[in-house]
């Protein structure tokens, strides 16, 4: 009959899953110099990035600082939800802030004020000079530090206009930014007001700002130029959700264990009817999963398990090893134009083209970042070398901080062993700056292109073959028959 059980024999003939150790990249014939490889990809439908890197939303590695350092590189930063919804607010806001053209919140002082007040106000804002305007917000004049010190004309208790300089170069909103440092060039200034018509202060646009565009050429940019950044949010979170897309978040990210949970996608389908911003659910890691998911979500992200600090497959009993699972979701994800986003299991560089080649167009690493300077865990010294903090978002800490929605368990008591916790909290070796890491990272990407052949991400998708490699093949991948003495900066033995 139809509805006879399966035998339990037969779920014993089971189908082989890999994961990215059981498989190599075919080299094959190529004319593409590493270097020259374009790393350009989607991360959601509307989100194009530099390179094909996030950082993960979990809370001892991705903050504004993380953020702001990955979209100055090229990257996306995917900000935790272990956050209050104003401090989320604030943080997303900080990032879109941080290389504005035109900076719309601007200190101002006011002709009234003394000298003394406004020296401290700059201080305490983190500014050299203010403009200075009238309660219609019409500009007067500027003044800036050396205009207050050393005092030698002008006391502390005087006001502020008689030390402000009154003769002010202002300029329009469409001003670009060659014009605007023109200006400040033939006129030896280091800011420039931006006014309306009925020269009213609508922004400022600093030198400093200027330069550190210029700085990051590759930075990955809204179309008003602000820096990319993504929000992850609990699967029934539609306030927090609303309020990330209104503070400027470019990505909403449903931040889910098993987003193949029904009452998840009908929530994940709420929330993006209600919010401007691409939205990527996750995570995911069959292929029945992407099929519920592809006809409304931007993106896709997998991963079941294969995190460093994950213990989801142990505790559970359920998982995908990662090769298997990106490809899996990316057969159906890549029919409706859907972008895959591998999420965990990376250690190496060569690990994450792997991803890519499985069918992933980006990777979004954990433990690989939260070593770096911009990581928010707390550096620790053990045994006289440095790590830093990291904790998986199914740990007892993380849990306890808000991270259990993500794994669908709601504990209101906060006994520890009232959690059943799906990870674990843990030390990485302090690594230096972001910077450095994302080099060694892309850089290696951009070499198993090379091998492969493919100038482009999608070329390379094409064109990318996998060869089996058995326990004696992966042993022979790494250094073998000799001490390391001094260690590469891509390589770790302690993670072969």
């Amino acid at each position: 009959m139809a509805n006879d059980p399966q035998p339990y024999s037969a779920k014993l003939d089971v189908p082989e899953a890999l994961t990215f150790d059981d498989v190599l990249l075919r080299p094959k014939e190529s004319r593409v110099e590493p270097d020259e490889a374009d790393m350009r990809t989607k991360v959601s439908k509307n989100v194009e990035l530099q390179v094909p890197v996030l950082s993960a939303a979990m809370d001892t590695v991705t903050e504004s600082g993380m953020a702001i350092g990955m979209a100055r590189h090229g990257g996306l930063g995917v900000m935790h939800r272990n956050m209050d919804v104003d401090r989320m607010a604030t943080e997303v806001e900080r990032v879109k802030r941080a290389d504005e053209l035109i900076i719309r919140d601007v200190v101002t002082a006011s002709p009234d004020q003394t000298v003394q007040d406004v020296d401290e106000m700059m201080d305490h804002a983190g500014v050299s000079g203010a403009p200075v305007v009238d309660d219609d917000q019409k500009v007067l004049g500027i003044i800036s530090g050396t205009d207050i010190r050393p005092y030698l004309e002008v006391g502390e208790r005087d006001e502020v206009r008689e030390a402000m300089t009154d003769e002010v170069v202002t300029a329009s909103e469409d001003v670009t930014a060659r014009d605007a440092l023109e200006l400040m060039y033939d006129h030896k200034i280091e800011r420039v007001p931006i006014v309306d018509d009925g020269n009213r202060l609508v922004g400022l646009v600093t030198m400093q700002g200027i330069l550190q565009r210029r700085e990051y050429d590759n930075a990955a940019r809204a179309e008003d130029g602000s820096l990319r950044c993504g929000v992850a949010v609990g699967p029934f979170e539609q306030e927090r959700a609303e309020v990330a897309d209104e503070a400027g978040a470019d990505i909403i990210f449903i931040d889910c264990a098993h987003a193949h949970n029904l009452d998840v996608v009908d929530s994940a389908r709420e929330i993006k009817s209600s919010v401007d911003a691409d939205v990527v659910v996750g995570n995911i890691g069959t292929s029945e999963a992407a099929e519920d998911l592809v006809d409304f979500a931007d993106g896709l992200k997998v991963g079941i398990g294969p995190g460093s600090i994950c213990t989801t497959r142990v505790v559970s009993g359920a998982g995908m090893p990662q090769i298997t699972a990106v490809s899996e979701v990316a057969d159906v994800a890549s029919q409706h134009d859907v972008p895959v986003i591998a999420d965990g299991g990376i250690r190496y560089s060569g690990d994450a083209i792997k991803a890519i080649a499985a069918g992933a167009d980006a990777v979004m690493l954990g433990s690989y970042f939260a070593g770096t300077d911009e990581a928010p865990g707390r550096v620790i010294t053990m045994n006289g070398k440095k790590y830093k903090q990291y904790r998986g978002m199914g740990s007892v800490g993380a849990m306890k901080s808000g991270g259990g929605e993500r794994y669908l368990k709601d504990v209101e008591d906060d006994e520890e062993d009232e959690y059943v916790p799906e990870g674990v909290e843990a030390a990485t070796p302090y690594k230096g700056s972001l910077q450095s890491e994302l080099h060694q990272l892309v850089g290696g990407m951009k070499s198993g292109m090379g091998y492969v052949g493919a100038n482009t991400i999608p070329e390379f998708k094409e064109r990318s073959e996998f060869v089996r490699v058995s326990s004696a093949g992966h042993q022979e991948s790494h250094p073998h028959d000799v001490m390391i003495t001094d260690e590469a900066p891509n390589y770790s033995p302690d993670e072969s």
